[in-house]
């Protein structure tokens, strides 16, 4: 390998994922683009993961570690500690990439220094690898800490980001049981350029035992994780842009709650909403969808 070249460090955490691994080492396998290396570390799995990885080991880019089960977020942090590269991606064991995904991230890279993190959209995919959705969020490009305090609109498995992120600012804190990307980027938006390419660069499997699809569970951890940023990183935005962010996050969970069919939750959602940008169009958008929750506004 040339000395010039990027070395990609890939990041996959796996728990129990006998089913999808070799589909995403595959997928790893299948870049254009070759100088990377494949951090795997399995979280205490008890299925057949170790065996259905065997083979792969004998290409010296793909390095397996075990651990006694302790969470994604430091399964993630032990590969950082492991990774060469400069330049980091993360790929979960149930998700998937396009053949070109590194190809074009590194030459994005290398053509933007000012850029710290990139980041594109994903296809939906069932259990079994059928297309459900390219219907995406809206994503952005920047210093986005402001629409970050609203949702997390980075895609991990399409995230390209340098080292240097994670050295300034440590790695994944673990602290919250869920959502602990979300904690990243919110954090390196405080301080880190974006870019968001409107490309589909991985496939995103959406499976029953996933442990982000506890709804409730989720917003109280991103409300959390919010509430950490404000006052650890709030002097880096205006206070109107917060108040801005916060009221749109009430707004979201209010508007989920009340298609749920949760109306307390909803109306404490929306009250905070009220309290933080009474005068919004937003707001009382969100004030509407709870008073008449089947009919959208």
């Amino acid at each position: 390998m040339p000395a010039s070249a990027p070395l990609v460090s890939i990041i996959t955490p796996t728990f129990n994922r006998e089913r999808t691994i070799t589909q995403a080492v595959e997928s790893v396998l299948a870049q254009s683009y070759p100088h990377w290396e494949l951090i795997i570390v399995d979280d205490g799995s008890r299925d057949s993961t170790r065996e259905k990885l065997a083979s792969y080991l004998n290409d010296d880019r793909i390095h397996y570690h075990f651990q006694e089960n302790q969470g994604q977020s430091i399964a993630r942090n032990l590969a950082l500690q492991y990774a060469r590269g400069e330049l980091l991606c993360f790929l979960d064991s149930d998700d998937l990439w396009v053949p070109e995904k590194l190809e074009k991230q590194v030459a994005l890279m290398e053509a933007h220094p000012e850029v710290d993190v990139l980041h594109s959209d994903e296809i939906m995919i069932d259990e079994q690898g059928r297309e459900l959705s390219r219907k995406n969020m809206r994503r952005y490009s920047g210093r986005i800490a402001r629409q970050m305090l609203v949702d997390n609109s980075v895609s991990i498995n399409t995230v390209m980001a340098r080292r240097k992120c994670f050295d300034a600012m440590g790695g994944f804190s673990g602290r919250y049981g869920v959502a602990d990307d979300y904690d990243i980027w919110l954090r390196f938006s405080a301080r880190f350029t974006f870019l968001y390419v409107p490309e589909y660069w991985g496939y995103y499997r959406v499976m029953a035992d996933q442990i982000s699809s506890d709804k409730k569970r989720r917003f109280a951890a991103n409300e959390a994780i919010i509430r950490d940023f404000i006052e650890e990183y709030g002097s880096t935005l205006q206070p109107g842009d917060i108040r801005w962010g916060l009221a749109r996050f009430y707004c979201r969970k209010a508007r989920h709650f009340a298609s749920a069919g949760d109306s307390a939750t909803a109306w404490g959602a929306v009250a905070q909403a009220l309290r933080y940008a009474p005068l919004d169009s937003v707001v009382w958008r969100a004030v509407y969808r709870v008073i008449f929750p089947g009919k959208g506004g």
